[in-house]
């Protein structure tokens, strides 16, 4: 055995001798002590020559060479197995400029301004820690068995309940496929509507994650624009008649917020029916409507089966939880089954089971009437404050948009903001093309803390200024 491998064996310790001597030559192959080939003595001698017990070495042998770390031969004796060089790994941050840059960007925090999370004031923390515990103690107890690849048939049950009442959405539980989040949703779409290489209308702007998922599934992207009544479903028939797919925002559209119009909705209903196109409905914020009571869904005047409404609890309860369902109409219904079977399943069962309990004793209605309530408090101190620091302010749905001259860089002042514990959302990246961006921040109602409102106006008042005034300039150069 080389000179340079000493085992020590700690016979006081609980770990048995023959793993303490399995370790050790492991660690040593693994640093590159022990080099490939290298000749190990015979378990009959490395046993005489510690002390132990024949059988003890001939333990971690076998153990050895089973994680194929070590050969062993009559004519060649027991050697050091032939492997690649070890490769050490560095943990490198994002490319700058790339994707996950931009996305661990978006979705930073906490921090105050940040969009897509709930306000934690709202959030019932105590009742569903004990609604969820109920749930973890019931899935321990039941049987070991694979689960329903829709879904928990408790939840889909309550969402298509739910659907019924606030969305208008007549469906039956069978057609509800539960998703881990939006995203797994739109994933789940995609592969049941196998559309690679055809053209999708998409909101310009519209949200970053959704246009690199489209782009991600190989589909031919049409920017559509959008006003205050949302998608311009004329546009696109005008300059995109063959797409095969439209997702849209229509209850409240990402980011700016508007409402698509009936007149609107129902001409692109008529087109994607005529066409045999598809719409994908991305339900964004609309249960959180907060002047007046939200548009039924764009699904619930579907009368040719060609929406599929893709919802989430992450913006009313907690993105952790990686909840979200999807509405399949009901020839597709069979073929969203089988792509969550194989290719995409449901978070696990104590979790929808914990949220169907909450929907089912009333507590989902009653969280969102008080959340709405705050948001409404939030949104009202926000704009007295931003109007006092001056700027063009607009509702855009659960945050306040503060445009700037496009000369600005938003990405800038968004970046240098978050030195202060801020995240504001820079309006530039929603669109399809840097040539047509405009320069804003999107400001979140959900994550601002009445108690620090007046500051964190005054200092991104201050980071807007010096980039206004200096657009070269900032806090990071």
């Amino acid at each position: 055995m080389d000179q340079r491998l000493e085992l020590q064996l700690d016979r006081s310790a609980k770990t048995p001798l023959a793993e303490q001597i399995r370790k050790g030559i492991s660690a040593a192959i693994e640093s590159g002590v022990l080099v490939p080939g290298a000749r190990l003595p015979s378990w009959l001698d490395l046993a005489a020559q510690l002390g132990v017990a024949r059988g003890t070495v001939r333990s971690a042998y076998e153990k050895l060479a089973a994680a194929q770390l070590i050969v062993a031969s009559r004519a060649a004796g027991t050697r050091v197995a032939d492997r690649p060089p070890a490769i050490v790994r560095v943990e490198r941050p994002p490319d700058p400029g790339s994707f996950l840059e931009r996305y661990l960007e978006m979705t930073a925090g906490p921090a105050i301004f940040q969009m897509g999370v709930p306000a934690q004031e709202t959030f019932p923390a105590t009742l569903l820690a004990r609604i969820r515990a109920q749930a973890v103690r019931a899935e321990s107890s039941a049987p070991a068995i694979y689960p329903d690849p829709r879904g928990e048939t408790a939840l889909r049950r309550e969402i298509a309940a739910y659907l019924a009442v606030a969305r208008n959405i007549e469906c039956l539980p069978s057609q509800v496929i539960i998703a881990a989040g939006y995203s797994s949703g739109l994933g789940m779409a995609l592969r049941v509507l196998g559309l690679e290489g055809r053209k999708v209308w998409m909101e310009d702007p519209g949200f970053p994650f959704t246009r690199r998922g489209l782009e991600l599934a190989r589909l031919s992207l049409a920017p559509i624009p959008v006003d205050e009544d949302g998608l311009d479903v004329d546009y696109g028939i005008n300059h995109a008649p063959d797409a095969a797919l439209v997702v849209v925002t229509p209850g409240q559209q990402a980011p700016l917020g508007s409402t698509l119009s009936l007149t609107r909705r129902l001409r692109l209903l008529d087109w994607a029916a005529s066409n045999e196109a598809w719409i994908i409905e991305d339900d964004y914020l609309s249960e959180l409507q907060l002047n007046g009571r939200a548009a039924p869904a764009l699904a619930s005047l579907d009368r040719a089966g060609r929406v599929i409404h893709v919802g989430s609890f992450s913006k009313t309860i907690s993105p952790a939880l990686r909840l979200g369902f999807v509405v399949a109409p009901p020839q597709l219904a069979s073929r969203f089954a089988e792509v969550a079977a194989c290719l995409a399943p449901p978070p696990g069962p104590s979790v929808q089971l914990a949220i169907a309990e909450f929907m089912r004793e009333g507590h989902y209605l009653r969280h969102l009437r008080r959340t709405k309530r705050v948001y409404s408090v939030h949104r009202d101190e926000m704009l007295e404050h931003l109007q006092v620091e001056g700027g063009d302010v607009l509702i855009a749905g659960l945050a306040v948009l503060l445009r700037l001259p496009n000369n600005v860089s938003d990405l800038s002042i968004a970046r240098d903001a978050l030195a202060f514990g801020m995240a504001p959302v820079p309006l530039s990246v929603w669109y399809a093309s840097p040539d047509s961006a405009q320069s804003g921040l999107l400001l979140g109602l959900g994550t601002t803390p009445q108690r620090q409102l007046a500051r964190s106006c005054e200092q991104l008042d201050g980071i807007i200024r010096l980039l206004t005034e200096s657009p070269n300039r900032s806090i990071h150069k």
